[in-house]
């Protein structure tokens, strides 16, 4: 199989120095960047008028490379609008993110783009970044194995594109901001899932808007020519993110970007032939920018003006997919005597009140709003539930919420955030960062008010990242997590109200329990510094608990963990951990529970590490009663550090710990390898 792959490769790089030496110096430049992509300058216009593109070259059989965002869904058209990539992160589910990536990549392919944004992996560092909701979550094994399984996904169709590479997590400044951060915590903790996804077979990657220690990401050499494309050996390309994503000509070609877009400017080609002509540029660089462009047009089967021709796009089952990922996005936070699920024999009417119980609330705007053909809110979720013999009343809040309350059997109170309190930053439309993780004044205070004439009361939040809760969450016995559930997010909601489905969601993401818990997000300064601290390292590292942990999440059932084995505790590097463990279903119903295993250890003078880090998880189906061995293996490698002195990956030999459990803080078993 290595040597069909190897003459595979040879042949196709074959093919690709023959269309090289056929092309025009035009027709090079204008595989570089992009054209009239003006429209993506606005929100509303963003996906109005079809994907991307830019030139291509039909006399060689050379497609223009055609890209479509987004992290939800396909954003031209009406697609299918899945949840937010941080609830699909709360659903700890590769092989989910591998079929919603087929899907994303089938409508993209049916619009006409051969290309798609859907990977967003930059850290959740804070929770009070705007764009949380389009990634994972805040740990780095847990978004790249997410971030994998879709880009496998996207692969079988079109050419996935990662990004934003690298340290974009702040909104309101990321134009100008510069972070500064040191080569360990750069690598150990702000790059690892870039590698995972490009292992997986992203073709492309997008560069940040944002600085890194002084240098734009579409001109820092040492991110884009020293480590993605030499030490990573990565031989796809790289694009600019929209129009501030180039910031010159000169500078952005010799550090290795490769197309700008979504409109020449800098790439324009008078301004790449003064460059030339002057010696700042060679001819060499911008063939080796094509050649990029062509080898993962022509691996993904895009060259030889093939047209993609129709595709059989199932929207009943892309439907159904999202309605999967809705329901198993949602975070049980808590469940105080059992309130949920509630018992609809016991219940006549049920009032439904808050400010986002009947509105259409998907999340951002700009590159990652999805227009689906349709979608259902979490009234009209709950109303198709509970069907004609059970009343369903409505406020969105006021007098006439704590009225319909007291008189009804329960309670279902939707709040949380909407794309004005976070997202893309738009002047005068809002999102952007949040200077506070709690809800506003008015909606906390419904929340304790019809709370306090309704014990039967659940409370289901929306919104891209952690909520800061610890004002009211005394005061009501449940409290769901929907994030931005998608188009079928009120279904999904009510099918956990009413128990037809069990919650599985665990938090990506530990909730503080107030904004002054954590440091102060800092999207203002021109330069801030990212260190090793954040989520669950940073409270272990302070000693100190959040409200909810990472990894957190409950159940209408219980698991119990036992029989902790590790096959070799004396291992050396380069070899395999080898560990498993008997998980039980001791409750009354099925569900699925999401086995963690984290490795740490004590500080070390030559390595201060972490008290423990994620390393591994399962996501595991158990009926009652049924008792599972889950096997899991780790590299031993895993548990290496970076060197800065030596510049390599080093696999400090001493004890481990290996902690194993339900979340970050709630570990059942733990135990001892040595590596010597």
């Amino acid at each position: 199989m290595q040597k069909e792959n190897e003459n595979r490769n040879n042949t196709m790089e074959k093919k690709i120095e023959d269309i090289l030496s056929r092309m025009s110096l035009n027709e090079k430049l204008g595989q570089m960047r992009g054209i009239f992509g003006l429209q993506g300058l606005a929100p509303f216009t963003y996906g109005l008028f079809g994907p991307f593109k830019t030139k291509g070259v039909k006399r060689l059989g050379i497609p223009p490379f055609v890209f479509s965002d987004g992290p939800r869904g396909i954003v031209h058209s009406r697609k299918t609008c899945f949840p937010a990539t941080i609830g699909r992160g709360a659903c700890w589910d590769p092989e989910l993110e591998y079929r919603i990536g087929r899907a994303i990549g089938m409508e993209a392919l049916e619009i006409g783009a051969n290309a798609c944004g859907a990977v967003c992996i930059n850290l959740l560092s804070h929770p009070a970044w705007g764009r949380a909701q389009e990634t994972y979550g805040a740990d780095s094994v847990h978004v790249g194995k997410l971030g994998a399984g879709l880009v496998k996904g996207l692969a079988e169709f079109v050419m996935p594109v990662v990004k934003h590479f690298a340290c974009n997590n702040i909104e309101n400044s990321r134009f100008r901001v510069s972070v500064k951060i040191d080569e360990r915590t750069l690598r150990e903790i702000y790059l690892p899932h870039f590698r995972t996804c490009l292992d997986a077979g992203a073709a492309v990657v997008m560069s940040a808007y944002n600085r890194v220690n002084g240098d734009y990401c579409g001109e820092n050499e040492h991110l884009l020519k020293d480590i993605l494309k030499g030490e990573w050996d990565f031989k796809g390309f790289v694009i600019s993110d929209w129009f501030l994503g180039c910031r010159s000509t000169v500078n952005s070609i010799k550090a290795g970007l490769d197309v700008e877009m979504p409109q020449g400017y800098y790439f324009l080609p008078f301004k790449i032939k003064r460059a030339l002509k002057k010696g700042e540029i060679t001819n060499e660089m911008i063939d080796e920018a094509t050649r990029r462009i062509l080898r993962m047009k022509m691996k993904f089967g895009f060259t030889g003006n093939k047209s993609p021709g129709k595709i059989n796009v199932d929207r009943k089952s892309h439907a159904d997919l999202a309605l999967e990922s809705a329901r198993k996005s949602v975070v049980l936070l808590k469940n105080e005597k059992e309130v949920l699920p509630f018992d609809r024999s016991r219940i006549k009417t049920i009032a439904v009140v808050g400010s986002l119980a009947d509105r259409d609330n998907l999340g951002s705007r700009g590159s990652t709003d999805v227009r689906p053909p349709w979608f259902i809110t979490p009234l009209a979720g709950i109303r198709k539930l509970v069907g004609p013999h059970v009343k369903v009343v409505t406020a969105g809040g006021g007098k006439k919420a704590l009225q319909l309350a007291r008189q009804a059997d329960a309670v279902v109170i939707v709040e949380g955030l909407t794309r004005r309190d976070e997202g893309e930053y738009f002047p005068f439309l809002g999102g952007g960062d949040r200077t506070k993780l709690e809800l506003a004044p008015d909606k906390e205070k419904l929340i304790r008010d019809v709370a306090a004439v309704n014990a039967v009361c659940a409370v289901v939040l929306i919104g891209g990242s952690a909520i800061s809760i610890s004002s009211w969450i005394n005061d009501v016995p449940s409290v769901l997590m929907a994030w931005y559930p998608g188009m079928q997010g009120g279904r999904a909601i009510a099918d956990i109200l009413f128990g037809d489905e069990n919650p599985s969601g665990r938090l990506p993401v530990s909730f503080p329990k107030t904004t002054a818990q954590l440091p102060a997000f800092d999207n203002v300064s021109n330069e801030v510094v990212y260190d090793f601290w954040h989520d669950y390292r940073f409270y272990d590292m302070k000693g100190m608990s959040p409200q909810f942990s990472f990894g957190h999440g409950l159940s209408y059932t219980a698991f119990a963990y036992s029989d902790f084995l590790i096959e070799n505790q004396h291992l050396h590097a380069g070899e395999i951990l080898k560990l498993s463990f008997v998980l039980k279903n001791i409750g009354s119903r099925s569900g699925y529970e999401t086995a963690q295993v984290y490795i740490g250890g004590d500080h070390s003078a030559q390595n201060p590490r972490v008290m423990k880090e994620l390393k591994a998880f399962r996501k595991v189906y158990l009926k009652p009663g049924e008792q599972r061995r889950v096997d899991m293996e780790i590299p031993v490698d895993e548990c290496s550090y970076y060197d800065v002195e030596r510049k390599k990956w080093r696999v400090e030999k001493r004890d481990y710990k290996i902690l194993v459990g339900a979340s970050s803080t709630d570990i059942r078993l733990n135990g001892i390898f040595i590596i010597s």
